[in-house]
């Protein structure tokens, strides 16, 4: 039996566990709930079901067989968790900055005050990317040579930031060429990094 994979009806943190498991070619399903408009966000259908599931702590995401722990549950099985301690020590950092950078976007996002936040945002988002470009410097992969689960929470949150500023990466070729490494022919699923028909935050609608 294929695990499942729950989530609600946009991209948000299901989307680096959608490469992960694309990149392992992993057997999986998917199933979605609809989280309603704003200002509500009617989370009903999810919470019908929440405590049915046999989940010890039930919140989306979830994998039938917290979102990170997903993560590290499926790199932990395919050797994708750095191999050495220097490798694990970088894993570690850019899991914590990936989340750091998700939320400081989230914040802005759901905010009523988006537009009005925009552009402070904006301001700021080439030092916050200079530190990944330091971060990642000559190698191909933020852990070193090899590929680990932290650069599909990478992939993912830059381009976030490409959906903002589709140029705000062209001062930074290192990460530049990183997000090409995840186009041919590392993946080539529905779910590529720098697939734009997937919902990101309702606020980037537009901008899609």
């Amino acid at each position: 039996m294929p695990m499942t994979l729950g989530y609600w009806d946009l991209r948000g943190l299901a989307h680096a566990i959608h490469l992960l498991l694309e990149y392992i070619d992993s057997s999986y399903e998917e199933k979605t709930y609809t989280m309603g408009d704003a200002p509500d966000y009617d989370r009903s259908q999810w919470l019908k079901e929440k405590f049915k599931l046999g989940l010890d702590f039930p919140n989306l995401p979830c994998l039938i067989d917290g979102s990170n722990t997903i993560l590290r549950y499926i790199a932990r099985k395919h050797n994708l968790c750095g191999e050495t301690e220097e490798e694990k020590i970088h894993v570690d950092i850019l899991e914590n900055q990936t989340m750091d950078t998700r939320m400081q976007l989230v914040i802005i996002c759901y905010d009523p005050e988006f537009e009005k936040l925009k552009p402070k945002y904006l301001e700021e988002l080439p030092e916050k990317l200079k530190l990944y470009s330091q971060f990642l410097g000559k190698q191909p992969w933020f852990a070193g040579d090899k590929i680990t689960f932290v650069d599909f929470l990478a992939c993912d949150i830059l381009d976030h930031n490409l959906i903002f500023e589709p140029r705000c990466l062209d001062t930074f070729p290192n990460l530049k060429d990183f997000i090409s490494r995840f186009e041919v022919p590392l993946l080539t699923s529905p779910f590529s990094c720098t697939n734009t028909n997937l919902t990101a935050f309702p606020q980037c609608l537009s901008l899609l």
